[in-house]
C-alpha cells in the first residue's frame, strides 16, 4: 500500500508546471533563490534525519520542495509514465540515465507515493556535511566506484536484501553524470539485481539539464530554467533468461527519450 498520496496533480497521467508569475528578480538571479531554498530544505532533512524523523513521507516531502524552488524561479517540469508504476505490486529496480543531482532530488516526490525506496549511492554522498544525515537515514546502498568488482558484490547483496524487505532500489548504472546519453556508460547492474532478487526492472529516462554541474563543486553548478526538465518511466519488465533483453529496452527506451528532449530544445517544437 501507498504510505501516502501521489505529491503532483497529474492529469492524463502527466504532470506539467502550470502558468506561474516569476518576479523579475527571481528572473535575474535564479541561482541565488534556487540555491537559498534548496540549502533551507537540505538543512531541515538534515536535523529530521538527525533525530530519527526522517520518515519516507518526509523525505517526499522534502522532494516535493526541491521540484517547486525549481518551478518558482522558472522551471519547468514535464513528468509522464506514472501510470507505468501505480498499479506495480511488487518491489523493483528502478535504473535511470544521470544527468545531474536534480534526479536524485525529485524522483522521491513521485515513487513514494507507490513504494518505499533506496538509492545506491557513491560514498563521498554519504560524508557530505549536513547531507550525510538525510542520505544515510534512508538505507542506502553505499558503493566506493574504486573496485568494480566489490561494488556490484556490495549492490547485489545488500539491494536484495532490501528488496527482500519491499523496498524498491533506484540505480543509476553510468559510473558518472553525462548530459548526453551514452549507451557503452550503462552497465548491468540493475538487470543482475532484478534477476537476482526475481524483481522486475523499470526503465526512467530523465532530462535534468537545467540544474548544470559546477566546476569547483560538482553539485553545486548554474541552473537555466530556459531548460525544460522532463522525467519518464517505462513499463515494468521481468528479467528473461540474462537480462540482455531488458537490458537492450531500458537502453532504447532512455535513448529515445533523450534525443527526442534534446531536440526539441533545440528546434523549440
Amino acid at each position: 500500500m501507498p504510505e501516502t498520496a501521489e505529491f503532483l496533480p497529474f492529469t492524463d497521467n502527466v504532470y506539467r508546471t502550470g502558468a506561474k508569475k516569476i518576479s523579475f528578480c527571481k528572473k535575474k538571479f535564479p541561482n541565488f533563490f534556487f540555491y537559498k531554498n534548496m540549502i533551507k530544505t537540505v538543512i531541515h532533512s538534515s536535523r529530521l534525519g538527525r533525530t530519527n524523523r526522517l520518515t519516507f513521507t518526509a523525505w517526499g516531502k522534502q522532494s516535493i520542495d526541491m521540484l517547486q524552488h525549481l518551478e518558482n524561479v522558472g522551471g519547468q517540469f514535464e513528468i509522464s509514465g506514472i501510470e507505468n508504476i501505480r498499479e506495480i505490486n511488487t518491489p523493483c529496480v528502478y535504473v535511470s540515465n544521470h544527468m545531474s543531482v536534480l534526479e536524485t532530488f525529485v524522483l522521491p516526490c513521485l515513487l513514494i507515493p507507490y513504494q518505499k525506496i533506496a538509492f545506491v549511492v557513491k560514498e563521498s554522498l554519504v560524508k557530505y556535511p549536513v547531507f550525510k544525515h538525510v542520505i544515510g537515514n534512508l538505507e542506502p546502498v553505499v558503493v566506493g566506484r574504486e573496485n568494480p568488482r566489490q561494488d556490484l558484490v556490495t549492490v547485489l547483496e545488500q539491494g536484495a536484501e532490501r528488496l527482500s524487505r519491499g523496498i524498491s532500489m533506484v540505480i543509476f548504472p553510468q559510473r558518472t553524470r553525462m548530459m548526453h546519453f551514452n549507451p557503452e556508460e550503462f552497465n548491468t547492474i540493475g538487470i543482475k539485481l532484478a534477476k537476482r532478487a526475481g524483481v522486475p526492472v523499470v526503465p526512467v529516462a530523465v532530462k535534468t539539464d537545467a540544474w548544470g554541474q559546477g566546476k569547483l563543486v560538482k553539485d553545486f553548478g548554474k541552473v537555466d530554467p530556459a531548460k525544460a526538465v522532463y522525467i519518464t518511466f517505462g513499463e515494468p519488465m521481468a528479467i528473461t533468461g540474462n537480462g540482455q533483453e531488458q537490458h537492450q529496452k531500458c537502453i532504447e527506451f532512455i535513448k529515445a527519450h533523450t534525443e527526442e528532449w534534446f531536440r526539441k530544445q533545440e528546434t523549440g517544437k
